[in-house]
């Protein structure tokens, strides 16, 4: 899926999530000084500048198949090999990498197991994948009650609860299927505070993921309804949403 939004919009909505995210999936692949990267569907570069500030820039490469997060990532981390691509089509040859990783990104891709591959044929036997995805079929991602409300005031509403990964044990499942060994599965969590239900519902109007997409298409009546459907649901004042993702890493194998 490609996202022709503005790089401040995917912040404002879903890169405020990224940022907390990014350290722990850092971790989760092992990644270490001395250590060459590549972050797969970057957007504007959450990720990115975290693997930049353990591995510095000449180590860290970034791919996207969305031209204005492509740019931003450029811009936000000078030195970073930044590059419009799709993770089925790593421009990168094999072997290039000791890890990569997909953070909030599985879930978009037009081939799942075969961007899971890609993501191991450019990492060198006995390097890592790691990939992320909410948990949007238990909907304790940070889209749950949006989605909740969506679906009672719309019972055909499309969700994102079928997505590749978004359900326990899946995302698993894909890094299997795409060849990998040792395959180990956890949850993670982003935790955010919001200091008003503004602060909170404003982005799903920016148009960014499926989320926005739907709200875009609403009329001002139904969007309205929605708004204060979800505005009964949260509080006015400082609060945290929780919100859980499933987490996965593999291991290349050797030849």
């Amino acid at each position: 899926m490609t996202f022709a939004v503005a790089a401040e919009a995917y912040d404002a909505f879903m890169g405020r999530y990224s940022k907390l995210l990014s350290p722990q999936m850092a971790d989760l692949a092992g990644i270490s000084s001395g250590q060459r990267v590549v972050d797969v569907g970057c957007g504007p570069g959450a990720l990115t500048s975290e693997l930049v500030a353990r591995l510095g820039a000449a180590n860290v490469a970034a791919v996207d198949p969305s031209v204005s997060f492509v740019d931003a990532a450029h811009e936000r981390n000078p030195g970073v090999d930044v590059r419009l691509a799709s993770a089925e089509m790593l421009p990168f040859p094999d072997s290039t990498f000791d890890a990569a990783i997909a953070q909030l990104v599985v879930h978009f891709m037009a081939e799942p197991v075969r961007g899971i591959s890609e993501m191991a044929r450019v990492v060198r036997p006995g390097g890592v994948v790691a990939a992320c995805v909410w948990d949007h079929a238990g909907d304790q991602g940070p889209l749950g009650l949006f989605w909740t409300v969506a679906r009672s005031l719309d019972a055909e509403v499309e969700d994102e609860s079928n997505l590749a990964g978004a359900r326990e044990g899946h995302l698993a499942n894909l890094l299997e299927q795409a060849g990998l060994d040792d395959v180990a599965s956890t949850a993670i969590s982003a935790d955010l505070q919001l200091p008003s239900f503004h602060a909170w519902w404003e982005p799903f109007t920016g148009g960014v993921g499926p989320a926005g997409a739907y709200v875009a298409h609403l009329g001002p009546e139904r969007q309205a309804a929605l708004r204060e459907r979800c505005r009964a649901a949260l509080p006015d004042g400082p609060f945290t949403l929780p919100a859980r993702a499933w987490a996965a890493r593999g291991v290349v194998r050797g030849p």
